[in-house]
């Protein structure tokens, strides 16, 4: 056999080599969850390429293509096959950059198409329900109370706003800090004096909790502190209470968002405090209500004066 032939079918062991890429997004700063979810792309196409009776995996076009229609027809949505695909594009490169393989197979390839769906903003009478839902004088009441009317004017995404800690909020200058965002990125979001009332009689009531010493700012109610799952399920039952469908964390956002533009927000301080580098993100978050303010903006116009 040449050199050249067992150049060709020598085996690239993706499943390893992948824990090296992992490293170097660790050291560029990619967040956790990025490295999670790029992980679950890498180790979800591995075991599809397993199941299909090969032993040795291969990336490129060809195999890709194939492993993306096949979750499309097993149900998978298109925002997940464009993540997979992001994730394997991604990996290839720094393969090739690497030497590990001769070239970038997927150079050139594009993602598959995804339309984005619309997330419908919660109504000013869903956001009043949600806040009466979290009134009471428990301690998890008044967390709550500090969580929904934080994300309801701030826009914070939910895992910004689960890794805040008790020094990142200033609650006398109605300002706090996202040390790491999106993309690594870290800015300065500011709130009224009705958030600043929920987040001080919160922090009042921490004072008592068993944990109060610890940096992170929310709380649990057994001794634990309050990550991304727990307030995603303590406001979900809130939200349940309050008689409002298809609830999740990340509606808050978008309601932020549209509630902005709606009260005559400009356009750049809403990307600015929200975290948006294109104005495609600020399009895509307010789309829900894009009509409606379309309309109240041509009656206050009134152009019907000639």
């Amino acid at each position: 056999m040449t050199t050249a032939a067992a150049a060709e079918i020598t085996v690239i062991p993706l499943g390893d080599l992948a824990e090296s890429w992992y490293i170097k997004l660790a050291a560029e700063g990619k967040s956790k969850s990025t490295i999670k979810s790029y992980r679950a792309s890498v180790e979800g196409f591995l075991k599809w390429h397993a199941q299909q009776g090969s032993a040795a995996p291969v990336l490129d076009k060809a195999t890709v293509n194939v492993y993306l229609a096949d979750m499309r027809e097993q149900g998978a949505k298109p925002g997940t096959t464009r993540l997979r695909f992001a994730a394997l594009k991604l990996y290839s490169q720094w393969l090739a950059m690497e030497g590990e393989t001769n070239r970038d197979e997927l150079v050139g390839m594009r993602p598959p198409k995804a339309a984005k769906p619309v997330v419908p903003c919660l109504s000013d009478e869903d956001l009043d329900a949600l806040v009466k839902a979290c009134r009471g004088t428990d301690f998890t009441d008044k967390r709550d109370m500090a969580i929904v009317r934080l994300l309801a004017q701030t826009g914070l995404r939910a895992g910004e706003m689960a890794a805040l800690t008790v020094t990142d909020v200033d609650v006398r200058g109605g300002m706090l800090k996202v040390v790491r965002g999106k993309g690594g990125k870290g800015r300065l979001v500011g709130f009224g004096p009705v958030v600043a009332q929920a987040l001080d009689k919160y922090l009042r009531a921490r004072r008592s909790h068993p944990l109060a010493h610890t940096p992170a700012l929310w709380l649990g109610d057994q001794g634990k502190t309050l990550g991304y799952a727990g307030a995603s399920r303590a406001i979900g039952i809130r939200a349940r209470a309050a008689g409002i469908e298809g609830f999740h964390l990340h509606r808050l956002r978008h309601s932020a968002a549209s509630r902005w533009l709606a009260a005559g927000g400009s356009e750049d301080g809403a990307m600015a405090n929200f975290g948006w580098t294109t104005r495609d993100m600020l399009s895509h978050y307010t789309s829900d209500t894009a009509q409606r303010r379309a309309i109240d903006e041509a009656r206050k116009l009134g152009l019907d004066r000639i």
